[in-house]
């Protein structure tokens, strides 16, 4: 194939040759993918649906539910398809398509990641502005910045990856269509704007990253006040999680967008894209979420009505409004992302 003009389909990676290990990936990522659908779908119906949850913290998490579900639906029906079906094929606009709504939901996902993070950092240290700083207006601005600036930045890097001209056939080494390995097809030197591209991006994640960390170091030195053991136990627990799967995120996918070339390998590059596509989306639910009292009781009450309608359903205590405690002991009944 001379050229991108000539190119109708990609070939994707098979994941195994044997039809055995072909079913045996399907079934895999079918648990994975409807562990996470169940996940992030409990988080949106719970916080849709409860008056109780409407505030900013939950608001911040229904986002970030609808981003997971975004992303891992980008990539593993197709993934599962192509394993059930033995085929390798993807049309060039599904590829494309792909591209966009991928880094546009991890885009966007860390955008959201930042300002929940601030929005922590807030309500435990600056309790008395919590309702200033963050109402409902900021709250939506805030979200909207986010889900927008994913977007802008995925449609640069989709817009400048597909317009190169690709001269080395149509064979992409990654379960779904991943930029670094369409850049693998391409013979222009004109790559070099997506590679800029790419630092840019690198380098507005890291300065997300370091907001985020600084943000639980204002976080911490708050807890550590708390006279409370348990809860200066509760508090850490919930917070290490959610900084140990930002870590994770960061670190798999700065790997395969920049690792050197004399260490990759199909297989190498297999894991590393697992890892920073198809596990966030599917544990995060269960990491920032299941260990939130509030939630846990709304979600129940959301199973319950939904299989168990006759029953009787128990009564949740109100929760008591974000923003109007004054004291960092209040730390215990936070819920830390």
């Amino acid at each position: 194939m001379s050229n991108s003009s000539s190119i109708t389909q990609f070939l994707l990676l098979a994941l195994a040759d044997t039809r055995e290990l072909q079913l045996l990936h399907f079934w895999l990522f079918l648990g994975i993918y409807l562990a996470a659908l169940l996940g992030n779908g409990l988080i949106i119906t719970a916080v849709a649906c409860d008056h109780r949850l409407h505030t900013p913290m939950y608001f911040f998490l229904l986002n970030l539910s609808l981003l997971d579900l975004g992303s891992i639906s980008t990539t593993l029906p197709k993934a599962m398809a192509n394993s059930l079906w033995d085929t390798r094929a993807i049309s060039y606009s599904g590829c494309a398509s792909q591209v966009f709504f991928f880094f546009f939901c991890a885009s966007a996902e860390y955008f959201l990641l930042t300002v929940m993070a601030y929005d922590r950092y807030v309500a435990i240290c600056k309790p008395l502005h919590y309702g200033t700083l963050l109402g409902s207006r900021a709250c939506v601005h805030m979200a909207a910045a986010a889900w927008g600036g994913g977007f802008l930045n995925s449609l640069l890097h989709t817009a400048n990856t597909f317009s190169l001209p690709l001269c080395k056939g149509n064979a992409v080494d990654q379960f779904f269509c991943e930029i670094p390995q369409i850049l693998k097809l391409s013979c222009s030197r004109s790559y070099l704007r997506e590679v800029g591209l790419l630092v840019v991006s690198v380098c507005l994640v890291l300065g997300c990253f370091v907001s985020i960390v600084l943000s639980y170091v204002q976080i911490f030195r708050a807890v550590l006040r708390i006279p409370s053991e348990q809860g200066r136990h509760k508090a850490f627990s919930t917070c290490l999680p959610h900084l140990a799967v930002v870590s994770l995120f960061l670190s798999t996918g700065m790997f395969a967008y920049f690792k050197p070339p004399s260490i990759s390998s199909q297989s190498l590059d297999l894991v590393v894209a697992v890892l920073y596509s198809v596990v966030p989306p599917a544990v995060n639910p269960f990491i920032y979420s299941m260990r939130n009292q509030e939630l846990k009781g709304v979600v129940r009450t959301v199973i319950s009505r939904t299989f168990f309608s006759s029953h009787k359903l128990p009564i949740y205590p109100q929760m008591t409004p974000m923003g109007t405690h004054s004291k960092p002991i209040l730390c215990e009944g936070f819920y830390y992302h």
